[in-house]
């Protein structure tokens, strides 16, 4: 009897139930741990009161009896495990985890054991799975809502090909859309091309792409300054104004720039560059204009020079304006970056082909590079042919 009641005892704790069912489904034996588990008195649920009592219908209980059955006598296997949710005395609910094997010929025993709180935490993980769904889809529209509205602001490979009949744009966001952005414009005189990395990529980079896209119309358009020293000087004044509206505040948002004008009729090129430089290939040879280490945005009040540098151009030279996307890649074999040296000698292999092989080739160096790694950044380059 002392050992009875040590075995119940211990049931209790561990909240584990025992239940023999005879091989016509009648309940020989349950534990005393029934009443803390499921608040019966134990000798109530013997017979077929188990399968009455504990279910929320009667059709329920005889369905799990002659499944629990038929398992056993159809495939003659020595354990079986079941899930069944059991209704308590007070009409609640309980989740137990049955490990049901042979006890004797006539008899089976289950092991029960309480898995309420595991199904509830389960419930909730995945009613939080779902709504974490949820808010991704959501941000995820949202992006490419914002990817359709810059595309709007974004000139097209087609408007470059109206100043420069031969040219190519590959333009690779990392993230739907990007911080990478380019502005083609012409007055009487001159061409303008400019290719432009604004801070951080993805939506702060696209929401800074919409500001430069509103700078550069200020700047082209209302101010019509011509000169490409005096624009990048007056790009970064305006993003000032926008940007900086508290003078108390770091001024940490900017745009590298490279900007070139392009004189249609002497073809004499002007370059300008805000932390980034331009590449001309004439034949074997390749000639990097470099620009300001300054950057457009970032150092409030510091006076910054920008400096203008004059190239004449010839017939089939080919020149290349780009953010700093495609040289930073991790990849190759070291898992490195490409770096600026592997992407001169690119643009030198690519220099003997059309514009549009030039860019199904850079496109495809890019990715061959890349590999299974993930992008690092945005990737804009520019190539146009004289």
């Amino acid at each position: 009897m002392f050992a009875i009641d040590i075995q119940d005892q211990i049931l209790d704790k561990l909240n584990t139930l025992i239940v023999v069912l005879n091989n016509d489904g009648s309940i020989d034996y349950v534990s005393k741990s029934a009443q803390q588990l499921l608040g019966y008195n134990s000798k109530d649920l013997i017979g077929n009161n188990w399968w009455e009592m504990t279910r929320f219908s009667k059709p329920e209980g005889e369905l799990v009896k002659h499944k629990i059955l038929q398992t056993f006598k159809n495939q003659q296997v020595s354990t079986q495990t079941f899930e069944h949710e059991l209704r308590t005395s007070a009409g609640g609910r309980k989740w137990v985890r049955w490990n049901v094997s042979y006890l004797n010929d006539g008899q089976l025993i289950g092991v029960g054991y309480d898995i309420t709180d595991k199904k509830h935490n389960e419930k909730r993980l995945i009613e939080s799975n779902k709504q974490l769904l949820q808010q991704n889809k959501d941000i995820t529209d949202s992006i490419y809502y914002a990817q359709r509205i810059q595309k709007s602001i974004l000139q097209t490979p087609e408007q470059l090909a109206t100043y420069f009949t031969e040219s190519f744009l590959l333009y690779k966001p990392k993230d739907i859309v990007s911080g990478d952005y380019y502005w083609f414009y012409e007055d009487e005189q001159f061409n303008y091309i400019a290719a432009i990395d604004c801070t951080g990529h993805g939506v702060p980079g696209a929401m800074m792409s919409m500001v430069a896209n509103s700078i550069f119309k200020e700047v082209f358009i209302n101010k019509e300054i011509t000169d490409p020293s005096t624009i990048l000087k007056t790009l970064d004044k305006e993003l000032e104004k926008v940007i900086n509206k508290n003078p108390d505040e770091a001024f940490s948002d900017g745009m590298d720039v490279s900007l070139i004008r392009i004189d249609k009729e002497s073809n004499e090129l002007v370059f300008a560059g805000a932390f980034r430089s331009v590449m001309i290939t004439r034949g074997d040879e390749m000639i990097e204009l470099k620009g300001s280490r300054y950057p457009i945005g970032f150092y409030s009040g510091i006076e910054k020079k920008f400096i203008n540098t004059t190239f004449t151009l010839h017939k089939d030279d080919c020149i290349y304006l780009y953010t700093d996307g495609f040289i930073d890649q991790f990849g190759g074999e070291k898992n490195k970056k490409l770096n600026k040296s592997n992407f001169k000698d690119l643009l030198k292999t690519v220099n003997d082909m059309s514009m549009d092989e030039q860019e199904a080739f850079l496109d495809y160096s890019f990715n061959n590079w890349k590999q299974d790694n993930d992008q690092t950044d945005d990737v804009l380059v520019i190539g146009i042919r004289i």
